[in-house]
């Protein structure tokens, strides 16, 4: 019996320079520096990509050595379960988990979504990020992207009732979602959600630090607020009970694609909505997630649409419809 070719690990720091400033409340940055990782097995090769956080203490470095640490257990036959079981949630994981399932649907000659027992994906419609500025810069750029059908609006704390009505008012027919990233306070919680109540605002995301979200269990949330630095995979959903009424997935934070297609069943099953995210990364980092777009209740799939230049074979998007990977990128 011939014995199967040997896998090998590749991986390596790649960077995308972005087509603006993109700016959060923890920052400002230019530019996209994410790990690629490729298993190959003889002629076969399997992609994922993943995007290292420094708010989970993550580094473009770091995340290379805890991926190059893997290269033997890849080579003696690492699979998806056990690489789950034994490394941490996170970036590095990711990456090597999505690589993974591309080298085994290329190996089975199968669509990765079939292979997850998913419903075959289609286009969805993603949200496009507003980056946090001045009421007056947010506003002409809500005005110049009013033509797409929902925005994402970064907000940063103080002056966040201004800038939601600036944009409101700059793109009065567009749905908008707004994301917080944890730098509201709990005296200012009820009042800015009054205000994106007010302006038609469908959802906000992490309003409160992580680990200090206790105040949301303690009002009457009158849009849904939804979790993102406060969850990550399986082990940190029973925490939010009470505080929240989505999920924010990121394969990034769940460690791949994996556990985040079990992440979303139980999700569900807590009655929670779920929002498909991203960080700011290519194509490839953006393909696995989008095999879970079918039962999530908002998209946030936009990183290539941030970038000067995305990578070869990338995704296609009309406007802010963004269509299923061709297997040559992924799956």
């Amino acid at each position: 019996m011939t014995a199967a070719p040997v896998r090998k690990l590749t991986v390596r720091a790649e960077t995308f320079p972005l087509a603006g400033v993109f700016t959060i409340s923890r920052g400002s940055r230019t530019e996209a520096r994410v790990v690629a990782v490729e298993i190959s097995q003889g002629a076969l090769h399997g992609r994922g990509e993943c995007v290292p956080y420094q708010r989970y203490g993550e580094t473009v470095e770091g995340t290379i050595a805890a991926v190059e640490a893997l290269a033997a257990d890849v080579a003696g036959g690492l699979n998806r379960s056990r690489l789950t079981e034994h490394v941490r949630a996170g970036a590095a994981r990711n990456a090597v988990d999505c690589a993974l399932w591309d080298l085994e649907a290329k190996l089975a000659h199968r669509p990765a979504w079939a292979l997850a027992g998913l419903p075959e994906p289609k286009p969805a419609v993603t949200a496009y990020t507003i980056s946090l500025g001045t009421p007056e810069a947010m506003a002409a750029a809500a005005r110049a992207a009013s033509s797409r059908p929902l925005l994402k609006i970064k907000l940063g704390g103080d002056g966040d009732a201004e800038r939601i009505r600036a944009v409101r008012t700059a793109a009065p027919r567009t749905r908008l979602i707004v994301d917080a990233n944890e730098a509201w306070t709990p005296d200012m919680l009820e009042a800015n959600l009054a205000g994106c109540a007010a302006a038609g605002v469908e959802m906000v995301e992490q309003p409160l630090p992580a680990g200090h979200d206790d105040a949301l269990a303690a009002i009457r949330r009158p849009i849904p607020v939804c979790a993102d630095e406060s969850v990550h995979d399986r082990s940190t959903l029973g925490e939010l009970a009470g505080r929240y009424d989505a999920i924010n997935i990121k394969l990034d934070k769940t460690g791949g694609l994996t556990e985040a297609i079990e992440l979303a069943k139980a999700a569900r099953g807590l009655g929670l909505d779920l929002m498909i995210g991203c960080m700011v990364g290519s194509s490839l980092a953006m393909a696995p997630a989008l095999l879970l777009a079918h039962g999530a209740r908002w998209v946030d799939l936009d990183g290539p649409l941030l970038l000067a230049k995305d990578r070869a074979g990338g995704l296609h998007y009309e406007g802010s419809l963004v269509f299923p990977p061709q297997p040559v990128l992924w799956g």
